[in-house]
C-alpha cells in the first residue's frame, strides 16, 4: 500500500465515524421523547459499515490493478433498531394514549455514550494516521536536499 492510499483509507474511516457520531447524537437527543403510539415513537438508529475492497475501486481512487485487500470503509446505510419500545404507564402525561400508556424510544443512553466515545476515539486515531502519513511524505521530500 502506498502512502497516498493511506490518506484514502483514513479519510473513509473518518467519514464513517462522523456518520456514527451523528446517528449517536440523534439517538441521545431523542432518547426521552414520548409518543402516544408505538408507530410514531422514535427508534434508535445505527449505521452499517462494510470494508471497501480494492477490486471495487480500480480506477476510481487510483488503486492499481492486482492489489487485493481492504482499502477503506463504506457506510451501507442506517438501520432502525428492532429492540422493543418502552411502554410506561403515565396517565397524567399529555402524550398518554386512552389506556394511559406513553411510549419511549428503544435507546439505551449508556450504550449510546459508549458508542460516542468509541466513534470519537476511532476518528481521532484516523486523524493521527493521516498526520503520521503526512509527516512521512514530508520527510521523503526532504531526503533529496
Amino acid at each position: 500500500m502506498s502512502l497516498s492510499n493511506i490518506f484514502n483509507v483514513a479519510g473513509s474511516g473518518m467519514n464513517a465515524q462522523s456518520i456514527r457520531l451523528n446517528t449517536t447524537a440523534s439517538n441521545i437527543a431523542n432518547a426521552e421523547t414520548a409518543s402516544s403510539s408505538s408507530d410514531q415513537t422514535y427508534r434508535g438508529r445505527h449505521p452499517v459499515f462494510s470494508a471497501i475492497h480494492s477490486s471495487m475501486l480500480n480506477g476510481e481512487m487510483g488503486i492499481q490493478q492486482g492489489h487485493s485487500g481492504s482499502v477503506g470503509v463504506r457506510v451501507n446505510g442506517i438501520v432502525e433498531s428492532d429492540a422493543p419500545l418502552q411502554a410506561r404507564y403515565e396517565p397524567e402525561n399529555p402524550n398518554a394514549n386512552e389506556d394511559g400508556y406513553v411510549y419511549y424510544p428503544n435507546v439505551n443512553i449508556v450504550e449510546e455514550m459508549t458508542n460516542m466515545i468509541s466513534a470519537s476515539r476511532s476518528f481521532q486515531v484516523n486523524v493521527e494516521v493521516m498526520n503520521a502519513a503526512k509527516q512521512m511524505v514530508q520527510r521523503v521530500l526532504t531526503l533529496g536536499q
